[in-house]
């Protein structure tokens, strides 16, 4: 039997210990190895894409490419708001990097402003800007001035166009077009009202960063090409709103008024030819407007009518038969009291004091005591069903924003009292809209029906194809044609005879009534405070215009409808009259025509400046002849057919005053050879008169001089050489 040494279990021992080991860091490498392939798995397989998204936000970004603003137009395709085409700058502060001092040292020599302006923005790992990708760095910059930054030199910068909107006519209808803000999104006004089709569809690009940081668009993204909005075609005649603007703003100053607002219609189908409201805006000027001034008062401002309100009580008498024009009411001597139950009593006061008056008289003269005794003939509930019917109390539904119902007391409501039937029966106690009254005389205008005011006429896609169109839409008929004739008489006599003779214009008949109240401020009638007014419509055998001019607060020397805002209407009526044939544009509509001929608009009465826009848009030239604010004679006239680009000759007059009295100032031709001169002279519809040949050296009447339309001038003519200067 062998005898076992003492190492042996030493060695069985060792053994057994390294193999323990070795297994132990063979299972942990295999651990590991697991775990490393089961996280290649999860991530290359499981989440791939979640990994592969997170990839290419470090060097994918979507960049938004927006869509053109679609275009506005006034009824006869003059462009009211368009685009111009700027450029703005952005960046991704992770494609940036370490580059931002040069980008914030670039741009701060450009535009002037500090570098720290830019590093800010850049600042990635900012508590602000850390979920942000993408920030701006400039926006809206002119082309010549954007040239100056090379980003192709800048790492992580993009450069993009971006379409700003442009006013072609400034503060023109400002309150009724509205603005937009720097993303070109509609704020208010029709840019508000249609912004969902004029803005279009924005597209978009994918942006890469290559290995040199330079950014290019995706290969693997397809760019989606953005949809340009659609352009809206409203009822404003460009032509119309001038003057309207223009004589408002003249009456509110000559007044010296808080303000002033003007609403024409075509009172056959209710597209409004001009709203304006004084002060107005102007959109191109967007940091300066007063939002206040903004808002479009036409339909957004409640006033107690006064006087104007009176068509209804009138018209509420004639239909039921209660009254003629030829029934006598004692008017009281102007003051007539009228108990409130008890001791106390209130008066009802006239400007005048009348005896007795017919009805046609009381409201020729604009008797508040004549009416209120009518009005309590008719009753409270007559009075309140035909109030609704002319549409108050009730929208409108024009298609602006902002507009408010007004307010009329119905008999049996709390706030109906004893006195409210005869001060509701002259225009007091009820809240209406400006468009809403002239919406009621339109009614009369348009024997008795009540037409739905709008101002979009049609929407067209960028390929003219008509994608909405608006019809007129008659409401309701509102009186018969005998109340309809006896109301126009009526009207008419306040022109001619009554409280609106400053408004007579011979030769045209116009109706009309005058309008003043007093302003109700702070739970009391103020003393000193008005709303004055005129409404009226022309002519009376075939209307086509209605008209409504109210002044706020007038305080230059009176504060009567009649005497303020009625001066206002005749300037309007005047100015419409002498520069459109039978008042209306439907010829020039078709300007441009199927030959490539041009119908020449009727620029005639209008500022030069505005003028030469209008003519500018149909694409013809402008030639300005003398100085001054007003054209008083065109060549070739409205409605000839012509050729692009042909010349029509402004004879610019600086007396507007004499225009309407049927003078003009006589140009001075000396010098000008006897061809130019008479082709001077005759577009003028002057005479002439030669005396002998050649140049002209004098002429009679004298050049400035103020003469009436037609008169005959006397030239008398020098051979060439003895005259200084000769202009061919």
């Amino acid at each position: 039997m062998t005898a076992q040494t003492p190492q042996q279990p030493a060695a069985q021992d060792t053994w057994r210990q390294f193999r323990a080991r070795y297994l132990l860091v063979l299972f942990a490498f295999l651990a590991a190895f697991g775990a490393i392939g089961f996280r290649l798995i999860t991530i290359q397989v499981i989440e791939a894409a979640k990994y592969q998204a997170l990839a290419r936000k470090q060097y994918e970004r979507a960049f938004v490419l927006p869509a053109v603003r679609g275009n506005l137009y006034d009824r006869n395709e003059n462009i009211l708001a368009s685009n111009t085409m700027y450029v703005s700058f952005g960046a991704d502060p992770h494609f940036v990097g370490n580059k931002s001092s040069l980008v914030a040292e670039t741009f701060s020599s450009v535009f002037g402003k500090p570098q720290s302006y830019y590093l800010e923005k850049l600042r990635s790992k900012n508590e602000e800007q850390d979920s942000k990708h993408f920030v701006w760095l400039e926006r809206g910059v002119k082309p010549e001035l954007a040239k100056q930054i090379d980003d192709a030199k800048l790492q992580g910068i993009v450069k993009s166009p971006e379409p700003r909107r442009i006013y072609h006519y400034d503060d023109l209808a400002g309150s009724v077009i509205g603005f937009t803000n720097i993303d070109n999104k509609g704020i208010s006004g029709i840019e508000l009202q249609c912004d969902n089709v004029l803005k279009g569809v924005s597209g978009s690009v994918v942006m890469q960063q290559d290995g040199l940081g330079r950014v290019r668009p995706s290969a693997d993204y397809p760019r989606r090409e953005p949809i340009n909005g659609s352009n809206v075609h409203l009822t404003i005649d460009v032509t119309y709103q001038a003057i309207v603007d223009e004589e408002l703003k003249r009456g509110v100053d000559d007044n010296k008024a808080d303000g002033g607002l003007a609403v024409m219609l075509n009172p056959k189908t209710g597209e409004v030819l001009a709203m304006s409201t004084y002060p107005g805006i102007d959109p191109n000027n967007t940091g300066k407007i007063d939002l206040a001034a903004a808002r479009n008062r036409v339909v957004s401002d409640l006033f107690e009518p006064g006087s104007v309100f009176k068509i209804v009580t009138a018209a509420a008498a004639y239909e039921q038969r209660l009254v003629t024009p030829e029934t006598r009411i004692n008017a009281e001597h102007g003051k007539m009291k009228v108990s409130l139950g008890g001791s106390k009593f209130r008066i009802i006061s006239d400007t005048h004091e009348y005896d007795w008056l017919t009805f046609q008289q009381g409201i020729e003269l604009s008797s508040n005591i004549v009416l209120a005794k009518v009005g309590k003939i008719v009753g409270g509930e007559t009075l309140y069903r035909y109030a609704r019917d002319f549409g108050f109390g009730m929208f409108t539904g024009i298609d602006v924003p902002g507009e408010v119902r007004g307010v009329i007391k119905k008999p049996g409501d709390p706030t109906w009292s004893g006195t409210t039937l005869q001060t509701m029966s002259y225009g007091y106690e009820v809240g209406v809209t400006p468009l809403q009254i002239a919406c009621a005389y339109a009614a009369i205008a348009n024997h008795g029906e009540l037409m739905k005011p709008f101002l979009i006429a049609s929407i067209q896609d960028g390929n003219g194809t008509v994608m909405f169109e608006q019809k007129p839409q008659a409401i309701r008929r509102v009186a018969s044609q005998q109340t309809i004739d006896l109301l126009t008489a009526a009207f008419e006599g306040v022109v001619e005879r009554g409280t609106g003779k400053n408004v007579r214009i011979d030769g045209v008949r116009i109706a009309g009534k005058t309008g003043t109240s007093r302003k109700y401020v702070e739970g009391q009638y103020a003393a000193n405070s008005y709303t004055a007014s005129f409404v009226g419509y022309f002519p009376i055998d075939d209307p086509q215009i209605v008209c409504l001019v109210m002044m706020d607060n007038p305080r230059a020397n009176s504060y009567y409808g009649g005497s303020t805002s009625g001066p206002v209407f005749h300037a309007i009526a005047q100015r419409i009259i002498t520069t459109s044939y039978k008042f209306s544009r439907t010829a020039v509509a078709q300007n441009r025509n199927q030959n490539g001929s041009i119908t020449v608009p009727d620029v005639r009465m209008l500022h030069p400046a505005l003028a030469k826009r209008i003519l500018e848009g149909c694409g013809l030239n402008a030639q300005e002849f003398g100085s001054g604010t007003i054209v008083l004679r065109q060549s070739p006239d409205p409605g000839k057919q012509v050729e692009k680009n042909e010349a029509v000759s402004l004879i610019v007059n600086n007396d507007s005053s004499a225009a309407a009295n049927g003078t003009i100032t006589v140009p001075d031709v000396r010098g000008m050879s006897v061809r130019r001169a008479m082709n001077r002279l005759v577009i003028d519809d002057f005479s002439v008169k030669l005396q002998g040949n050649g140049v002209v050296a004098s002429q009679l009447p004298a050049p400035g001089e103020h003469v009436h339309l037609g008169s005959e001038i006397l030239l008398h003519c020098e051979p060439h050489g003895l005259a200084s200067t000769v202009l061919y």
